[in-house]
């Protein structure tokens, strides 16, 4: 009897086990948590056409980009002057700006540039972020520009520009293209390196199919509407025309010619 009670008590303690652990199976695991740094290089992005940094061609085109705005007193003056050279640019926006600011990102778009998404809260994919986050973070931006402009961007730049398979498959499956910039044009002027050397960077590197990263909100005195002032006539006297980013890549060639 006392063999017949242990076996009993082995056969039920096996049988808990096994529910316990099925029970584990099915518990929800939570969303996978990640640093997105790049795994692969510039050439693996290009090659595939997921990430844009320029846009090689004969072709006299610029793509002038600002991003982090809209900005209250910043953007207006940019485009301002952006109408005085008959411009185009492409503005990667943040959600939580186009919420604040509706009415700029309107006229950006009635003016005749593009919007694109630059995150809702311009965080750094560098950084661990879960992947529900990471999807928040373009489609709250995407709900706000339809809401102000009543488009639906198709370009993201991440902020930082930091980017990884992560980055690049979650925009793809969100409908949009990741974009950056041409390395020789970062002009940093978020960091108010002075004018001087904002128009400098760009004046004495411009080549056709160059996209140039600016921004329309800095923290402190800005320093790029000074400089455009500049950039844009000797740019337009040089004959570059100044074009939205999908136009620069409706004018892609299949070779780099010219360059």
């Amino acid at each position: 009897m006392l063999k017949l009670i242990r076996r009993a008590g082995l056969i039920g303690l096996t049988l808990l086990l096994s529910l316990s652990s099925a029970a584990l199976l099915t518990v929800p695991q939570p969303a996978a948590v990640y640093a997105d740094a790049p795994a692969r290089g510039r050439e693996y992005y290009e090659a595939r056409g997921e990430i844009v940094w320029e846009v090689p061609m004969t072709e006299k085109l610029i793509a002038l980009t600002f991003d982090d705005g809209p900005d209250p007193e910043e953007t207006p003056l940019i485009l301002d002057l952006l109408q005085q050279y008959q411009a185009k640019a492409t503005f990667f926006v943040l959600g939580k700006k186009v919420v604040q600011y509706p009415e700029l990102a309107a006229r950006e778009v009635l003016e005749g540039h593009e919007i694109a998404n630059h995150t809702f809260t311009h965080r750094y994919f560098n950084r661990p972020i879960t992947a529900e986050l990471l999807r928040s973070e373009i489609l709250r931006t995407d709900e706000a520009i339809l809401r102000a402009t009543g488009q639906k961007p198709v370009l993201f730049r991440p902020p930082g520009g930091y980017y990884g398979q992560s980055v690049v498959e979650s925009a793809k499956r969100e409908g949009y293209r990741t974009i950056l910039w041409s390395w020789h044009q970062d002009t940093e002027d978020w960091n108010r390196p002075g004018t001087d050397r904002i128009i400098r960077k760009v004046l004495t590197n411009a080549r056709n199919g160059d996209i140039i990263l600016f921004h329309d909100h800095v923290e402190g005195k800005s320093q790029t509407i000074a400089a455009l002032k500049e950039i844009l006539p000797e740019l337009s006297r040089r004959g570059y025309r100044f074009v939205t980013v999908s136009e620069l890549l409706r004018h892609k060639e299949s070779t780099p010619a010219g360059r």
